[in-house]
């Protein structure tokens, strides 16, 4: 769970609020309201580069969705799992 701290504790908890950072987000408070946040770089860093994998994640599943969608637009479908076998047979023979 996240820390809040008041912004006077950064001044007089500096290595309380500073430990807390490495492991998460700290929110810093000003006359009780939520004013800033802090976190470690590494921590910050791994925030990117999870957002960055989530986003690249989404943008693939919406090109299968629209793929797809495309695909059926087309006739471009195998309807039960018999025509399913049937054709991936017929694939894997022509392979080889």
């Amino acid at each position: 769970m996240a820390s809040i701290y008041s912004s006077a504790a950064l001044k007089t908890r500096q290595r309380e609020v500073r430990d807390a950072a490495r492991n998460d987000v700290v929110h810093i408070t000003e006359n009780g309201n939520a004013a800033f946040v802090l976190m470690s770089e590494e921590l910050f860093e791994q925030r990117l580069k999870d957002a960055a994998e989530e986003a690249a994640y989404a943008e693939r599943v919406k090109a299968c969705i629209f793929n797809g969608r495309a695909d059926i637009a087309e006739g471009r479908y195998i309807e039960g799992t018999d025509a399913f076998f049937a054709a991936l047979h017929e694939r894997v023979a022509s392979c080889d």
